[in-house]
């Protein structure tokens, strides 16, 4: 399961309120002022793309903070400055863990991730790895506190392209992966009430063969 990683790294702590129906109603209020004022606002100036709508978010911004903002009770500031070990783009993540498979590959979401072939990585064979998870989409593994570098098989491309070579020393981990996402495939279809019978005893014929021609 994934999991925001800036909680335990900042030191974030949650706490419930003492009246969370009087603040959610605070909140719904603000909400529905802020969003009444804004579009009448952007109707009587005549704005209606986002690009114009934008540019006048500062202004309405500075007006509605001066007619409606109070004061805070204690004016210290809790913020506390950035450790020279934290690294925000690290940080604001969603972090899963993951088993590095004999083979160094990763299993993530949609896609088979191929980690290089080193010295280094062989070590962390049947470990745990951390995979991370950027807004932006892109992906970082970590393993003993290295980053892991990867070339990514989307699961999308299942079938061999002709063409596209695979490494050697990959092709195990490529067929394993190739059988997994096969033998879900048929244990969907034979779940499938709609699949007939004799559809059904084929997929079990099918792949009692396959795993009796694997075996040693």
């Amino acid at each position: 399961m994934s999991r925001p990683a800036i909680a335990p790294r900042v030191a974030l702590d949650s706490r419930n309120s003492a009246a969370p129906s009087a603040t959610k109603g605070r909140v719904e209020r603000a909400n529905g002022t802020l969003q009444d004022r804004l579009v009448k606002e952007l109707r009587l100036r005549g704005l209606s793309t986002p690009a114009a709508a934008e540019s006048f978010l500062p202004v309405f911004m500075a007006d509605y903070n001066r007619r409606f903002a109070t004061p805070a009770r204690v004016a210290y500031d809790a913020h506390r400055p950035l450790l020279p070990s934290e690294d925000l783009t690290e940080i604001f993540t969603c972090q899963e863990l993951r088993r590095i498979t004999a083979q160094l590959t990763v299993n993530y979401k949609r896609g088979l991730y191929v980690l290089e072939d080193s010295v280094e990585n062989r070590r962390l064979r049947r470990t745990t790895a951390l995979v991370s998870e950027a807004a932006d989409g892109t992906v970082t593994i970590r393993g003993n506190g290295r980053v892991l570098a990867y070339r990514l098989h989307p699961r999308d491309h299942a079938r061999l392209v002709p063409g596209v070579v695979v490494e050697h020393k990959h092709l195990d981990g490529v067929f394993a992966w190739i059988a997994a996402q096969q033998h879900d495939r048929d244990a969907a279809r034979l779940a499938n009430p709609k699949v007939t019978l004799r559809a059904k005893k084929r997929l079990r014929a099918a792949a009692s063969s396959s795993a009796s021609s694997v075996d040693p």
